[in-house]
């Protein structure tokens, strides 16, 4: 068994590592976007990119049944998907960017980003049942921790860094630095050599079936006890605010007048740098306070955080004038609140999560949320444009707090079944 420095060393490596192009695609893509007059609706039809992590869970038993060779259970997986990423990103540093109003260049663009997003998706899925397989209870935390530390980081590089390197630096230059950041993060899992795992399930000592009965066969368990039909409701509505608001932040903050370097460097940047403290912060409190209290307390947090939002959407639309720094205390605030509660969601979802169903069962409910976020994403952009950013983020405050109905009643059922 591997000690525990290395599996923190390498779980550390392949977030960071899923990182990088997700950050570019979720933080310097709408921005790019937006700022060629690109409509709040049109950005929110760019989340079917994400749409592989939505849908993993009809991949997952096979990750966690079959090895595609003798480089073990889950590396097996690990190692193609990266040199896969690497190479896409790659392929994206020659692509004609400025050629993006044509059709044809947009639809290969869309295709190149969508199979980087399978990739990384089925990468995560190995990736989350090493975890789970490696952890113990007591170092769950610590895992989730690194995950979203390693995670935020590519976002930084991502998201930010892209963003700052596109005012300087040419397009392709910046694309083949990031296929050299995911290649230099995969010599960790190369090095790696992963235990036998107990229990892990083959194509060879279990019968195929079909994906309708598997998927069915893990419903069951998570309809098998009132606390886990309860902790069920929890992951479907924990996503519901984040995707209302998704595709309007960013976009508010060129509107606001920021430019690509303010947005990469005191947004993205400056914002994943306080994630990585929030997420540091829930590390240290989880060994002193329960889950269940962490995550009511960091939901709270998260909901003061859009209420900052509100606050900036009111003195835009009504033309006051404001400095920029309380757009970045603001939005730094709302992603050290979402690292946070991240750190303790991912916790509770692998502590929910059994090892002889390592990637499915931390799939599964991972994608529930990712379907929910994802769903209301492309919904969110039409209603924005239409209601406005005030009285949009105010509706989502609101809806925000109803979230926190079945997270007290999960609560409830796990003090019933302690007692």
């Amino acid at each position: 068994m591997p000690n525990i420095r290395q599996v923190y060393l390498l779980l550390f490596s392949l977030y960071w590592a899923q990182g990088l192009p997700v950050g570019f695609m979720t933080h310097a893509l709408p921005v790019i976007l937006r700022a060629q007059g690109v409509s709040l609706a049109h950005i929110g039809g760019f989340g079917l990119l994400m749409l592989p992590w939505a849908i993993k869970i009809f991949w997952a038993p096979f990750v966690d049944r079959v090895a595609l060779s003798r480089l073990g259970q889950y590396r097996s997986w690990i190692i193609p998907t990266q040199l896969c990423s690497v190479t896409i990103l790659v392929i994206l540093s020659f692509f004609p960017i400025h050629a993006l109003d044509q059709p044809s260049y947009l639809l290969i663009f869309f295709g190149l980003l969508l199979f980087m997003n399978l990739t990384g998706a089925t990468q995560d899925i190995a990736t989350d049942a090493l975890a789970v397989n490696l952890l113990k209870s007591d170092q769950q935390h610590w895992g989730n921790t690194i995950q979203v530390i390693g995670s935020r980081l590519g976002f930084i590089v991502g998201g930010g860094a892209v963003l700052w390197c596109l005012d300087w630096l040419h397009w392709q230059a910046t694309f083949l630095i990031l296929a050299l950041l995911v290649f230099l993060n995969t010599l960790p899992v190369l090095l790696f050599q992963e235990p036998i795992h107990a229990k892990v399930q083959t194509a060879h000592d279990q019968p195929t079936r079909s994906i309708f009965k598997t998927i069915t066969a893990y419903l069951d368990y998570f309809k098998s006890s009132s606390e886990l039909k309860a902790w069920l409701l929890v992951l479907v509505s924990f996503k519901i605010a984040d995707g209302l608001s998704g595709p309007l932040l960013k976009p508010l903050m060129v509107d606001m007048g920021l430019s690509f370097s303010q947005i990469g460097i005191y947004i993205t940047m400056l914002g994943a740098v306080a994630a990585l403290a929030g997420a540091g912060i829930a590390g240290v409190l989880l060994k002193y306070i329960a889950r269940p209290t962490a995550l009511i307390t960091f939901s709270w947090l998260k909901i003061l955080s859009l209420l900052g939002y509100v606050c900036l959407a009111f003195i835009y639309e009504h033309g006051y004038q404001m400095s920029p720094l309380w757009l970045y205390l603001v939005n730094a605030f709302e992603d050290a609140c979402s690292a946070m509660l991240l750190v303790v969601m991912l916790t509770l979802i692998m502590h929910y999560s059994r090892k002889q169903f390592a990637g499915t069962d931390f799939t599964f409910q991972v994608s529930i949320m990712a379907t929910v976020s994802g769903s209301l994403y492309m919904v969110s952009g039409i209603l924005g444009d239409v209601l406005g950013y005030y009285f949009y983020l105010m509706i989502i405050v609101i809806v925000g707090m109803f979230t926190l109905i079945p997270i007290y009643s999960w609560k409830q059922m796990k003090f019933i079944k302690k007692h």
